[in-house]
């Protein structure tokens, strides 16, 4: 969920204590997700998984970050299809060869964590297939360049470089960011860019790295509702994230 301004926001390093707790509200949001995504399929309305996904995450002793931020009404993103972020869960239910990007924040202790994944319904076709495995693997792919001493562009070329090179495009006006005390931290971290430029990476620096990508064009529009964004030419999109803290030997993935 990307809705305000990271250039005006802080960058704040981690200390290993901090990004314990992190690893610890990861682990909570990992099982959820793998509760939730068993119970998605033909048939189930998206209201559904909001509704249960809530649930889940206040019986873990947590909040759902997303309800009422900047007066978001839901507890989840849940876009199909053409949406590519920011979906509003609702009765619409699910149909075979759809596919569903869920996008969820779990806030406990004084801590954010940070987790998309996009979800098929049924069979897709094979193009849809492709676009899903290319994003999850782009978002691998990224979080690998995560490490002490590689600077942003590194990372944002590499998430690019693959996409396009599968005949796929990479959304521009939405990306990732710093996370930890508050949702959305400072730095950006965009899924474009030129190798060896930007921020240098420091140990405690923790991200949420998440790559939203498109099977046609890259442009995106935003419906009547003011959040969910979809894309311009009506095609698929889809979306994986993960939060993602910068340590000594490597990136170490928090959910």
């Amino acid at each position: 969920m990307e809705m305000v301004n990271l250039n005006q926001k802080k960058i704040e390093l981690k200390t290993d204590e901090e990004i314990g707790i992190m690893v610890m509200l990861g682990g909570l949001l990992r099982d959820i997700f793998n509760r939730v995504c068993q119970s998605i399929k033909v048939g189930i309305a998206t209201i559904e998984i909001d509704q249960m996904m809530e649930r889940l995450i206040r019986e873990a002793g947590g909040e759902p970050t997303f309800l009422g931020y900047n007066g978001f009404p839901y507890s989840i993103c849940a876009s199909v299809n053409e949406e590519v972020v920011h979906g509003f869960p609702s009765e619409r239910k699910l149909k075979n060869g759809d596919i569903i990007s869920i996008d969820v924040g779990l806030t406990k202790n004084g801590f954010c964590v940070d987790k998309s994944v996009t979800v098929i319904i049924g069979e897709a076709t094979e193009r849809v297939r492709r676009l899903v495995e290319v994003t999850r693997n782009a978002l691998y792919i990224g979080l690998n360049q995560a490490k002490t001493g590689n600077r942003m562009g590194d990372l944002s070329f590499a998430i690019q470089s693959y996409v396009e090179a599968n005949g796929f495009s990479v959304v521009r006006e939405y990306v990732g960011h710093g996370i930890g005390r508050q949702m959305h931290e400072g730095p950006e971290v965009p899924n474009f860019g030129t190798k060896g430029v930007g921020k240098r990476f420091e140990k405690g620096l923790v991200l949420a790295i998440e790559p939203m990508v498109n099977i046609g064009g890259f442009e995106t529009k935003v419906l009547d509702n003011g959040w969910t964004v979809v894309t311009e030419d009506g095609l698929h999109s889809a979306h994986f994230e993960h939060t993602v803290a910068i340590m000594e030997n490597g990136p170490l993935i928090i959910t």
